[in-house]
């Protein structure tokens, strides 16, 4: 059974693939382009929207994989949450929505304040549905530092570091970002239903 990943996001794309040791084909390879409303009220629901869309689509033979994150902040009463990829508005850019939550951390008379990011992974396979999380926690601060990563990775300093995410080499942010702790924990799921797709008597 193939891997494909519901959705468009490049740099979410890169983290996926340099996870996984299988080849994860991204959906619009195989579909073109796909408009997937995301009207969920949770990360979890979200991916799970997104994933059975692409199930729906591609049919019995595939296990689609994707996820819903961001990143939340509690002195700003948890924003921009499940709302990171559009904070600062529907087609804003990643750097719309990183100086949005910059200025609205300045005007609570700040430069640093806690917050985590969450992932939530989501597998739809013909075996049925499946979602984990994982959660990374830190800081963020008013001043952007690194061009490594993507979205907020710039002002995200995770706990225990000095540097942020922007600044991290790749191999610690592997180690420890919110993606990868779920992904560790979808992946023995991901190798039973592909046990489970290999063994299926075929038509």
């Amino acid at each position: 059974m193939k891997i494909v990943l519901a959705t468009g996001n490049k740099g979410k794309l890169r983290e996926f693939n340099k996870m996984c040791r299988d080849e994860v084909i991204p959906f619009f390879q195989l579909l073109g382009d796909i408009e997937i409303v995301e009207d969920g009220n949770s990360f979890k629901e979200n991916a799970l929207i997104k994933a059975r869309t692409i199930y729906n689509k591609l049919g019995e033979d595939y296990i689609v994989i994707s996820d819903d994150s961001g990143i939340s902040v509690p002195l700003l009463g948890g924003e921009p949450n499940i709302y990171s990829a559009r904070y600062a508005g529907v087609n804003a850019t990643d750097k719309d929505n990183l100086f949005k939550l910059i200025e609205n951390i300045k005007a609570k008379g700040v430069e640093k304040t806690l917050a985590y990011y969450t992932a939530s992974i989501a597998i739809v396979s013909r075996y049925g549905e499946y979602s984990v999380h994982g959660w990374m926690y830190g800081d963020v601060i008013i001043k952007p530092k690194g061009e490594n990563g993507f979205g907020y990775d710039p002002i995200f300093i995770p706990l225990g570091y000095k540097e942020t995410l922007g600044e991290l080499d790749n191999s610690i942010k592997k180690r420890i970002s919110h993606r990868y702790k779920a992904l560790k924990l979808a992946k023995p799921l991901i190798e039973m239903l592909k046990k489970k797709g290999d063994k299926s008597p075929k038509i």
